[in-house]
């Protein structure tokens, strides 16, 4: 992970638990930066003094200056892909009517140069989880929330944007767990591990049923499967609602009378099933009862997979064997650039296969804005050439992408 976004919302208490995860993933194990996003510089200056005073590395904290309606910001956030080798946002209409926080993506994705899909679906980000091998799992509140869908389409919908075969599972009854959200009760944890909740005081329950059934289902698919406790005291209490950053696993803990002595079992499950990862509990009891814990109030940003280089990939248009065009007519060229702070500049060229003829530019150093409209020259130098994108860096790198096929002008 590159790192961390977090909403800078709620009370003292909440705020607490976001400088105290803060502190953890900004440090050796952690290793990544935290976005903290604030609502204007007021409340950056009162933010920058509580991370200050909880001994996180200021150095590895990234100001975003935006207005947010909630800390909940794994239900809103942006969800990545990588595209061509270069880092893209998936997006999807918040289901809460909160306007603000459904607006964000949108702006990160301007903010860091990152390209944004909308899927068209309707849900909260909580209630989404994959592995990267093409397996992704939801419950199915995510029917009630598309009802103009058939659930077929919704699974149609995340594979055409995620290249993922979604598992839908029946969703918890609403006054044990208000959100229905999947990270409530099962996290993925690697490509073949699992980590489900487990109900020792309310064997036979709805909720017990449901995890049940869905251990069995998950270990069919040769996950080793983990189970840790839960309960439905004041609130659903959980240890599910965890977040790994790097070598770093963040888990909850609970300080209220009955769940206290679940803490030690779920440590030792969690150090069982990432015996390489270093486990740390953070209190999450004063949030715990808005339905809500550690992985709910951060969403995860990806690291660019080209390091200190930039990246970037031709979307289209992608050329035959040729393609033909003619003088004056206008083609979209489409890219995405990647970098681990920015792309400073774009190249678009014509470029001959063989290199045996120098290259002819269409546009040097443009905004990395993903697309340009190129008006088809009457004539070139070149007989045949595929199109060529370079992307360039603040340091003086550069990435280059060729169309698959070749391009001749009529």
């Amino acid at each position: 992970m590159d790192g961390l976004l977090m909403a800078w919302e709620g009370d003292f208490s909440w705020k607490s638990i976001l400088a105290n995860m803060a502190r953890e993933v900004t440090g050796p194990v952690g290793d990544a930066q935290v976005y903290m996003v604030v609502d204007d510089q007021s409340e950056k200056n009162t933010c920058n003094t509580t991370l200050t005073n909880a001994g996180v590395d200021m150095s590895e904290v990234f100001y975003v200056v935006r207005p947010t309606d909630t800390i909940w910001i794994r239900d809103y956030g942006p969800r990545y892909i990588y595209q061509g080798g270069c880092r893209a946002i998936v997006d999807h209409t918040y289901n809460r009517p909160r306007p603000l926080d459904d607006a964000f993506p949108s702006h990160f994705s301007n903010l860091r140069q990152h390209p944004l899909y909308d899927n068209g679906l309707i849900h909260g980000g909580g209630n989404f989880h994959l592995d990267s091998i093409e397996r992704s799992y939801a419950t199915r509140l995510i029917n009630n929330e598309n009802q103009g869908l058939t659930e077929a389409q919704i699974i149609a919908r995340w594979f055409a944007f995620q290249n993922v075969n979604t598992t839908l599972f029946n969703p918890f009854p609403q006054n044990i767990d208000s959100t229905q959200h999947l990270d409530m009760w099962m996290q993925i944890i690697a490509d073949n591990k699992v980590v489900i909740s487990d109900w020792p005081t309310a064997q036979g329950s709805t909720q017990d049923q449901i995890c049940e059934r869905a251990a069995s289902l998950m270990a069919q698919r040769g996950y080793t499967v983990y189970r840790t406790p839960a309960l439905s005291i004041s609130s659903h209490f959980t240890y599910t609602n965890a977040v790994m950053c790097n070598d770093l696993v963040m888990i909850p803990k609970y300080s209220q009378q009955g769940m206290s002595s679940y803490n030690a079992q779920a440590l030792a499950t969690w150090e069982s099933a990432m015996p390489d990862k270093d486990i740390v509990q953070i209190d999450a009891t004063n949030i715990i009862s808005a339905a809500g814990a550690l992985h709910c109030i951060v969403m995860h940003v990806p690291k660019n997979l080209n390091g200190a280089q930039p990246g970037v990939y031709l979307i289209g248009p992608q050329g035959g064997s040729p393609e033909f065009l003619l003088p004056g007519q206008q083609v979209e060229i489409e890219w995405l650039a990647d970098d681990d702070s920015a792309v400073t500049a774009i190249d678009l060229w014509m470029d001959a296969p063989f290199g045996s003829t120098r290259p002819v530019p269409i546009i040097r150093n443009t905004t990395n804005d993903g697309t340009f409209i190129w008006t088809v020259p009457s004539a070139s130098t070149l007989r045949r050439f595929k199109l060529r994108v370079d992307a360039k860096d603040a340091q003086g790198n550069t990435a280059t992408s060729y169309s698959s096929g070749t391009f001749r002008i009529q």
